[in-house]
């Protein structure tokens, strides 16, 4: 039995890639391999939360959100207080954190990041029982990212990391970032356009990263109606009874630029002069542009969009989500901030047609004109091109869905990617030097 100490950014209540990745991993290592997971964490919800006071936090108090599942959370707050100078001298009275060896100039950048978790590595620190057999920390390039290189050199034992390396942003592309992530043991990756960008642009030698992709539970959203919630449908609940047959076009993400939920509001009009009998779903945190845009899309004539946040859902799997993947007819997130997107999977697991960006890599995980399409990032005429295409073509949205739905259930479930992350944690435990 291994015990492995995870340090995310973020945790449940938050909800993005990077977090439900921890938490399915955590979930299934600890049923089914008998691992004993430590999940150590901050109390942030939100992205803003990581370094500014003014963030979405999550009380210390609150006992509800100490346990997720199976899991005991440990969470930590964000000290906004401290200056960056402070944070250094701190560090830098750690042993530990001098054996490292850190470039100080990648290393500032880690700090103005965020988040601060002083309380955090002081609890890991002067822990009597600080004996893991491994550290694995997400995501990139945040301090639990430092805080995992003190841990692991402060016991000896090896360290991962899974950046989910967004290499289409331009803010993820300084190349002095590299210097942090050399220091692991190991990089998972989640695609082989990320192990390739990570050679080749911040020198980490392919022996260091492992790709992994992500996963999905493919049980759960392939038998959506078969279960409890069979008679939970989302667009009896949502539309007009003259409405039910309109077509369904869902995003789930946050809603901001990168995530190309900018761009589908301004294909809206596009779309809508070729077809009115269509309704768009967004799911996700909200942010202020996305907003404004919406307030001025949503006055044209027969635009319907239904917007839910995540003050909406009872959680990852709420039903009204679920149904929604169900009942679409596309999924479209036409992202450029996804180092895989496990929304695709979710969208294939109850065999629907997918749209991404061609860019970064989603070109690698959507296979063109086989399970899904693709788009130029942040062009509202190429998206709007791509979704009246499978609108009007039936077959070919029925194709590109049941090609994905089998590609999901061969290579991406939980199951096979916990048990692969598995082999490669005892691979590296039992080679450690």
């Amino acid at each position: 039995m291994y015990k492995i100490l995870f340090l995310p950014t973020r945790f449940f209540p938050s909800i993005s890639g990077a977090e439900f990745y921890f938490q399915r991993i955590a979930e299934i290592l600890n049923t089914k391999y008998n691992c004993n997971i430590d999940i150590y964490t901050s109390n942030a919800i939100d992205f803003k939360a990581l370094r500014n006071s003014t963030g979405k936090t999550l009380k210390l108090d609150d006992k509800y959100y100490n346990q997720v599942n199976s899991l005991k959370i440990d969470r930590f707050p964000v000290n906004y207080k401290i200056s960056e100078n402070d944070i250094l001298r701190k560090l830098k009275a750690i042993p530990a954190f001098n054996k490292i060896g850190l470039n100080e100039e990648s290393l500032d950048i880690f700090i103005k990041n965020g988040p601060y978790l002083e309380d955090l590595l002081e609890s890991l620190l002067n822990k009597p029982d600080l004996n893991y057999d491994l550290i694995h920390t997400t995501f990139f390039p945040y301090f639990n990212c430092i805080i995992s290189l003190i841990i692991g050199t402060f016991i000896g034992k090896p360290t991962v990391c899974t950046p989910f390396f967004h290499f289409s942003n331009p803010r993820y592309l300084d190349t002095r970032l590299g210097d942090i992530l050399k220091k692991f043991d190991l990089i998972i990756a989640c695609t082989n356009l990320e192990k390739d960008f990570l050679t080749d642009e911040f020198l980490i030698p392919k022996d260091k990263i492992k790709v992994i992709p992500m996963g999905v539970d493919f049980e759960k959203f392939k038998n959506i109606h078969k279960t409890s919630l069979m008679h939970y449908k989302f667009k009896q609940k949502f539309f007009d009874k003259k409405e039910r047959k309109y077509k369904l076009i869902l995003f789930c993400g946050y809603k901001n630029y990168e995530k190309g939920a900018l761009s589908i509001l301004k294909s809206i009009p596009y779309i809508l002069k070729k077809t009115k009998k269509v309704y768009f779903v967004f799911i996700g945190p909200s942010t202020i542009a996305f907003n404004q845009e919406l307030s001025k899309i949503s006055k044209l004539n027969n635009a319907k969009i239904i917007n839910f946040t995540p003050e909406n859902l009872t959680g990852y799997y709420d039903r009204k989500k679920l149904t929604a993947f169900k009942e679409a007819d596309i999924y479209l997130m036409p992202s450029r901030s996804d180092a895989f997107g496990i929304s695709f999977l979710e969208a294939w697991s109850t065999g629907k047609p997918v749209i991404g960006a061609r860019i970064g890599a989603t070109p690698e995980v959507i296979r063109e004109n086989i399970d899904g399409l693709l788009v130029e990032f942040n062009n509202p005429e190429d998206i709007a091109q791509k979704v009246i295409k499978l609108l009007k073509n039936k077959k070919l949205r029925k194709k590109l869905g049941s090609a994905g739905e089998l590609k999901v259930s061969q290579k991406y479930t939980w199951d096979i990617v916990t048990k692969e992350t598995y082999q490669t944690y005892k691979n590296l435990i039992n080679n450690y030097k």
